[in-house]
């Protein structure tokens, strides 16, 4: 049995928390005020994780805004960013113009329309960018991201595509794998994608999610960083080894909802 947690008296164990909580959250109502309703409005695979990357590429800052601008984009693509990003043409990128989500900006929204477009001609799919040798979420990150910036990219591209391999916590990238890869019931994620194992997500680690797992004791690591991540997600899978990742519902309802996170975050 886990030890007890003295801010939820009503809760014995660390699990009933994770399993109470991420039964609270992980619903379709969730749905209504998270970046993940950009995708949802589309059935076709494609405009699914076409419209999922960019709107997960942008998901910083406050909710509403970025789900406005998220929409902002589908509605310049017709509400068909498969069928766009496959047969724009150059000149079609200007009606990005004007463009901005923080410092996310239309010249770096017609590189990602372009690398989009490479990938899909190239490969044939989103997911087989992220397809690797090691099957592990570190590598399938770092596959696409060689295969997304390509040989001529500017640093404040680049920035906007999470790196691993310089230890960033690549919250918004692993968000976009749980919702492509995991399973889910509940038909929150979309569980499209076979390029990973559900098992073998990283939990999406930014400062609500960190400072919840830290006070319950679930991350001792300071820095939010891949290594953190990872300490987070090997912890998670104490109480699901299989979808470690469904308790990531639970941290964040329980940061960004209930404000529950430790005094240092």
């Amino acid at each position: 049995m886990m030890k007890k947690t003295e801010d939820f008296p009503n809760y014995e164990t660390l699990k009933e928390i994770l399993e109470s909580r991420a039964d609270l959250y992980n619903r379709a109502t969730f749905i209504e005020s998270d970046p993940i309703l950009i995708p949802h409005q589309f059935t076709d695979s494609e405009d699914i994780a076409i419209s999922g990357f960019l709107t997960a590429t942008i998901a910083w800052g406050q909710r509403k805004t970025l789900i406005r601008n998220a929409q902002e984009m589908m509605n310049r693509m017709d509400l068909a960013p498969a069928d766009f990003v496959r047969n724009f043409k150059e000149g079609d990128l200007d009606i990005f113009d004007g463009f901005v989500h923080r410092t996310f900006q239309a010249n770096d929204l017609k590189f990602f329309l372009r690398s989009l477009q490479r990938i899909e001609l190239e490969l044939g799919s989103m997911e087989a960018a992220f397809r690797s040798e090691e099957s592990t979420s570190y590598s399938s990150i770092n596959q696409f991201r060689e295969h997304f910036l390509g040989k001529e990219y500017s640093s404040a591209v680049a920035r906007h595509v999470a790196n691993p391999a310089a230890k960033s916590a690549a919250k918004r990238i692993n968000m976009y794998l749980r919702w492509m890869v995991r399973k889910d019931a509940r038909k929150v994620d979309f569980g499209l994608w076979n390029v990973l194992q559900v098992k073998d997500l990283i939990c999406p680690l930014d400062v609500h999610s960190g400072g919840v797992a830290r006070k319950l004791g679930l991350l001792h690591r300071t820095q939010n960083d891949w290594q953190a991540a990872v300490e987070l997600t090997e912890a998670l899978k104490t109480f699901d080894s299989e979808d470690p990742i469904r308790y990531d519902f639970a941290l964040f309802g329980l940061g960004v909802f209930e404000n529950f996170r430790s005094e240092r975050n």
